[in-house]
């Protein structure tokens, strides 16, 4: 009887040692994971395709840090190069920068930099607010104007500083000219990354490239090489780069997708955008795991449904954003159309943009019939 009892006991407390060993060290594990991992948003696009107000929609949200295009650093720096050469400087850059390691623009910038040194660092909500500067709260929305006033005399470690701080750390980026580049980061353990692909239709970033020629004089030669961004067909040569990029980029996001990039890749349209605002933001929140506030409702609204032109680069106010879309279809002469329908006719047909065929098509097609529904 008593032999009984005492196995009885020692039966128990092995149950009980199992217990201790297998499940305690999960309850503590789960403890320790209850932070979440932070979400790395990249929004991959070219020049003059709204990819600066697109990046506001990201911005100007209190749960993320944003930062516009900051491998412009490696391009200055390194502007003897090709895109394809430096695509290796930017892939580096932008993975430091996800994981909030500032360092690595040591190798671009003057040891004394400061914050405001950063590549339109008044264009980021989260360098506009606590800890990056004290002038302004995080859930505020904030204009580059006043930003850039009151908050540009803190130092550079204000930058990694605040990065730590966010869930979300978001890059706008027009250097890359292929999703394969970025497998590595898409495979890294360390980021949970997602790929915004935002796309213009060419007309209109032709049309826009044609106004700030001279502010992308040296990245069109980047993009090229110098001889063949001269001379009358210069423009389109790098236009026809550009689409093939977007091709390239589309095919690999979409059609021919490796399993590891499964809910990480969303193809947007600007001018889908711009037709339905809220619609597109709400869309592009649920992909990226943010919370569409009531004030960021009220922002993207306002900012789409203005009386600005939108003419000067990078300028993010008040706008009628549809219209301004469309101005390329009453200021471009038809005869530059047909040559970006030429060099772009791939790009056009795989994202949805209809040919014009015609003077008079140009101007009176309607927008149904002009843009395809994704």
């Amino acid at each position: 009887m008593v032999k009984s009892r005492r196995v009885q006991v020692l039966l128990i407390l092995v149950v009980l040692s199992f217990l201790l060993i297998h499940f305690l060290p999960c309850s503590n594990n789960a403890h320790m994971e209850e932070k979440p991992s932070p979400v790395h948003i990249l929004i991959l696009s070219s020049w003059r395709s709204g990819s600066s107000f697109t990046g506001q929609i990201f911005s100007q949200h209190p749960s993320v840090f944003y930062l516009m295009e900051p491998a412009w650093h490696v391009w200055v720096k390194m502007y003897q190069n090709s895109a394809k050469v430096l695509h290796m400087a930017v892939r580096d850059l932008v993975r430091s920068v996800f994981q909030c390691d500032m360092s690595v623009f040591d190798a671009y910038m003057s040891s004394q930099k400061k914050k405001s040194d950063l590549f339109q660092w008044e264009t980021s909500r989260a360098l506009c607010s606590p800890p990056a500067c004290d002038s302004f709260s995080r859930s505020d929305i904030i204009t580059a104007g006043n930003c850039k006033t009151i908050c540009g005399k803190y130092p550079f470690s204000k930058v990694e500083e605040a990065c730590k701080t966010y869930s979300h750390v978001a890059i706008k980026e027009v250097r890359f000219f292929d999703l394969k580049v970025l497998y590595p980061l898409l495979t890294d353990p360390s980021l949970n990354l997602k790929i915004i692909h935002l796309v213009r239709d060419p007309r209109a970033v032709f049309r826009s490239r044609e106004n700030a020629m001279a502010d992308l004089k040296r990245d069109s030669n980047i993009v090229v090489g110098s001889q063949k961004t001269k001379g009358e067909m210069g423009p389109y040569n790098t236009m026809q780069a550009i689409c093939k990029s977007h091709v390239e980029i589309y095919k690999a996001g979409s059609q021919a997708a490796p399993s590891f990039l499964k809910d990480r890749y969303l193809l947007v349209r600007y001018e889908d955008i711009v037709r339905d605002p809220l619609a597109r933001a709400a869309q592009m929140y649920r992909f990226a795991e943010l919370h569409f506030t009531p004030e960021l409702q009220k922002w993207v609204h306002n900012i789409t449904h203005g009386k600005g032109h939108g003419a000067q680069a990078f300028d993010i106010g008040s706008r009628d954003a549809l219209r301004v879309s469309q101005a390329w279809r009453k200021t471009l002469p038809f005869q530059k159309i047909e040559k970006v329908q030429n060099v772009c006719k791939d790009a056009m047909d795989l994202l949805g943009y209809r040919l014009v065929q015609s003077e008079e098509e140009q101007k009176n097609m309607s927008l149904d019939l002009l843009f395809a529904q994704n």
